[in-house]
């Protein structure tokens, strides 16, 4: 009764990612590549298959699912934008992205799990531009972001959001970057 009660909700699973159009993946170029233009802080990006999350992963696969890089553009444009003065402008671009963790293989597991190590911290390459209201340049250049001690800060939270460790580090660089230059 249990097996056939596990079958009937793989098969929902498979029914409704059939019926939803499959999973998302960054990797699809019906995906925006910017986010906040327009707005006072435009994030873009290249192509996330290049990206060392997914090109050095060891399941591509997984490390492509879901819309990851679109929400940690969009929370990077947010926190930019609370740190910097009214008619500052900033655009970025994120080079690259190697979220915290990897995914390595797990005895009884019926998937790759994402395991947290010290030896896979999350790390951010981007390019920035800050001008002020009048349109000069107040900083710009690129920034290699990396928590190497990622586990041994206090857990971010919330515990549920898949992206703490990687929204921690932009916090971090938002602070250095654009708050303490006021």
């Amino acid at each position: 009764m249990k097996s056939h009660r596990l079958l009937s909700l793989a098969l929902a699973g498979v029914l409704t990612a059939c019926a939803t159009g499959g999973i998302t993946r960054v990797t699809d170029p019906a995906l925006p590549h910017a986010v906040g233009e327009g707005t006072p802080v435009t994030v873009s990006w290249t192509d996330p298959a290049q990206f060392t999350e997914i090109r050095y992963s060891t399941n591509p696969r997984l490390a492509s699912e879901g819309d990851w890089v679109v929400k940690l553009a969009d929370y990077m444009a947010a926190s930019t934008a609370r740190a910097v003065p009214a008619g500052d402008k900033v655009d970025v671009q994120i080079l690259d992205i190697q979220r915290a963790g990897q995914y390595e293989w797990s005895y009884g597991a019926t998937s790759d799990l994402r395991i947290l190590r010290d030896t896979y911290p999350p790390r951010i390459q981007l390019r920035f531009r800050h001008l002020d209201a009048n349109g000069n340049v107040v900083a710009e250049g690129d920034r290699k972001l990396a928590d190497l001690a990622y586990l041994m800060s206090p857990p971010p939270l919330p515990s549920s959001d898949t992206l703490r460790y990687e929204k921690r580090m932009i916090d971090q660089w938002v602070r250095r970057e654009f708050v303490t230059r006021r």
